[in-house]
This record gives C-alpha cells, structure tokens and sequence, in this order.
C-alpha cells in the first residue's frame, strides 16, 4: 500500500460509523460487508472537495481497482469535481470499468457534462453498449438526467427499449427511465408502453414506478394499470 493510499485509508476510517456501516450494507447487497467502512455520504463529500485540491487525488484516483466502497465512492465525488469536460470524461471511463455496485454507479453526476449535451449522447451512447452492468447503467443514468427535457430526442426511447440484460440492477434503471419518461414525455413515452416494447417484467415494473410517481397525474395512472401484463 502507497503512502497516499494509507493516508486517505486511515482518514476514511477515522470517519467510520459502524451503525451506519450496517445500515448501507444492506442496501448494497452485490458487495460483502468487508468492504463497507461506513462513513455519510456529506462527509465523504466534504472530504472529496478537500482532497481535490491536493496531490494526492490525481494518484488516488490512479490507483485501481479501490478495495472499500467507500474508496469508490470518493473516486466517484473527485470526478464529480472536475470541470473541464474532455478530463472528467477521460476520469469516467477509467473508472466505470471498475464500479461494482449501484449506489457508487448513482451517485456520481459530473456537473461538466450539461455543458457538452451534443457530445455527451455520443458517450453515453458508448457506455449504454458496454458489457459492464454499471458502465449501462450509468450511461442510462445520464440520458435520464439529462436527455428527458429540452434536449429530448425519440430516438433516446429507443436506445434503452432496445437492452436486454439478465442483469437486475440494467432492468430496474430501465423501468426507471422510463417511469420518468413517462413522467416527462408522455406522448412520445406511452406507445412503448402499449406496444409492449420492453422485456415483461421491466414492462410492469416501469408501470409501478410510473403509477408511484408524484408527478403523473391520476387519470394517467387509471390508464397505466390498464397496460399491465397479467
């Protein structure tokens, strides 16, 4: 183990909440216990804006693959920090290939990257045809977040209506775009819906989350259940 590695190791566990540990390693069933420190989410955060603005990030974030969670997650909210849009897509694709679990995956939304929209499709259209589990979900992750309002295309419906995956964790991201597709482009969103256009079970789990939404209105619900494989 590096200097650097050992330093910021021993400052993720000095921030350790074991409680807390318990509670997240529930919720990220794909990683063994081991690995979860536990630390909150604001104080990682905080420590990330800290160690940005030292040596030590560029070689953390060299060294891969990261034992800890908590070590991803860090990774994740230093590549978060990043401005210039051409680096931190370099830092993603470095590193996605080594995100193992959803929460890491989810939790990490460079805010660069609304700069490039034009440019950023094409990546995301990369990292939706990858083979690795979180590289498509987060490639899904990003057309969700960014590509569902006024930079809305179609053609993005057909893009994650095409996946098929044995993988839970690429089915529930594409029940939730779209969910919020629906939410957000319903004209464009409900044909998928009532052709059938997805796998069955993302199908109804889509409609699930759709029907949960705040933002759907209730005589939309109504038709929703309607749509339902039995």
């Amino acid at each position: 183990m590096s200097e650097v590695e050992a330093r910021i190791r021993a400052r993720l566990f000095a921030m350790q909440d074991l409680k807390y540990r318990d509670f997240t390693s529930k919720l990220a069933p794909t990683l063994e216990k081991e690995r979860v420190i536990g630390v909150r989410t604001p104080e990682l955060r905080k420590y990330a804006a800290e160690l940005s603005k030292t040596e030590d990030a560029a070689a953390f974030m060299a060294m891969l693959p990261h034992i800890y969670q908590e070590e991803n997650n860090l990774h994740a909210f230093l590549i978060e920090r990043i401005a210039d849009y051409d680096a931190c897509v370099a830092a993603l694709n470095a590193f996605l290939p080594y995100v193992d679990n959803w929460a890491t995956c989810d939790s990490m939304s460079p805010k660069c990257l609304k700069k490039q929209l034009p440019r950023l499709s094409g990546e995301i259209r990369r990292w939706m045809d990858s083979e690795q589990t979180y590289t498509v979900r987060f490639g899904m992750g990003m057309l969700m977040r960014h590509f569902l309002d006024d930079a809305f295309d179609p053609a993005y419906l057909d893009w994650v209506a095409a996946l098929r995956s044995e993988e839970y964790y690429i089915n529930m991201m594409i029940a939730w775009f779209f969910a919020t597709a629906l939410a957000k482009q319903w004209d464009a969103t409900l044909p998928y819906i009532e052709s059938r256009r997805l796998d069955p079970w993302v199908h109804n789990k889509a409609i699930q989350k759709a029907i949960e939404s705040f933002r759907i209105p209730e005589d939309r619900k109504i038709l929703l259940r309607g749509q339902k494989i039995r």
